[in-house]
């Protein structure tokens, strides 16, 4: 067996360990690489993280399975292979809550990776005893292997029986201080279709005599702005109309506004994308919303519109107030 070698990982507290195979091993590089339809496979110890890992899956658009049978695994794995099937990317959880795991899983994975067109992944989660004692304790859940003796027994039990499947794996995991959010981005890192995974931006322009939005994520009040509503000839008018645009657009303080807030958002946006979040809701508000806002709102839209991180939406919530 080939050596594993240390990766970069994600790491919480300094703790939190990323090992890869190494390039002479059968699985050939990362598993963000290799060609054919992804099919991921999670396994490792109980407590491990392994729930949340298959729910971040499946916010990337797999089709997810948890505690399948092992038999099953090759039936799923065609079915994945099917042309013009509603199936394109699988991750199912596979475990020894399972009776036949222990005994029959190697030999069905090693099928997995002689099946042409199909990209099998194994990833690997485990974490240290102390750890795994803790979330036990926790969750007051009882240990599968120990239903009847210590978790700690238990604990080690499985260690032990899963040193085998954990020497096959491609990817292995120690999720010991990793955060939800850590865990989430490594699965991120994973995902061949990066589009499933861009951060959904909504641009919101609202009038605070209306309410504030509940919704929003980042908040920025524009009624400082000169305000359009007290030019007779644009107060019927909305910010998307090009005399408002061109009237707020003269003002040079305006202008420094919108390019200090732009580069604001281009700087804060890659932190929300780091931490694995799905959505965010900028909300822009002025006195009605028609007019400021608006504008503002549609400005942003057009400068940060080359982001290839996101994608970006917008939504006037009191436009056709009065």
């Amino acid at each position: 067996m080939t050596a594993k070698k240390k990766g970069s990982g994600l790491r919480a507290q300094g703790s939190a360990k990323h090992t890869a195979r190494g390039a002479g091993s059968k699985a050939k590089g990362s598993a963000s690489v290799r060609g054919g339809a992804p099919f991921v496979v999670l396994t490792g110890l109980s407590g491990s993280g392994k729930s949340q890992a298959i729910r971040a899956l499946e916010d990337l658009g797999y089709f997810c399975v948890d505690n399948l049978p092992t038999t099953l695994i090759p039936t799923l794995a065609k079915l994945s292979l099917r042309a013009g099937g509603d199936i394109e990317k699988v991750a199912i959880v596979v475990d020894v809550r399972e009776g036949e795991f222990l005994s029959s899983f190697p030999k069905i994975f090693r099928q997995l990776r002689k099946m042409p067109r199909l990209n099998p992944i194994l990833i690997f989660l485990e974490a240290s005893h102390a750890a795994l004692v803790r979330r036990f304790s926790e969750t007051r859940r009882p240990h599968p292997l120990a239903p009847d003796r210590s978790v700690t027994e238990g604990i080690r039990d499985e260690r032990t029986r899963l040193n085998g499947i954990r020497d096959m794996a491609d990817e292995i995991v120690d999720t010991s201080d990793m955060t939800v959010h850590e865990l989430r981005h490594f699965f991120m890192g994973l995902s061949r279709d990066r589009s499933s995974a861009r951060l959904v931006i909504t641009l919101l322009s609202f009038g605070f005599k209306h309410g504030v939005p509940v919704d929003a994520d980042l908040m920025f009040d524009v009624r400082c702005l000169p305000n359009p509503y007290f030019v007779p000839t644009l107060r019927r008018r909305t910010g998307r109309d090009k005399a408002v645009v061109e009237f707020l657009e003269r003002d040079p303080a305006t202008r420094e506004f919108m390019d200090r807030l732009e580069a604001y958002l281009r700087f804060v946006i890659p932190f929300y994308i780091a931490e694995g979040k799905s959505y965010l809701t900028i909300a822009i508000g002025c006195t009605g919303g028609r007019h400021r806002s608006v504008m503002l709102a549609e400005r942003l839209r057009r400068g940060l519109g080359d982001l290839r991180v996101a994608r970006l939406r917008v939504r006037h919530r009191d436009l056709a107030h009065a």
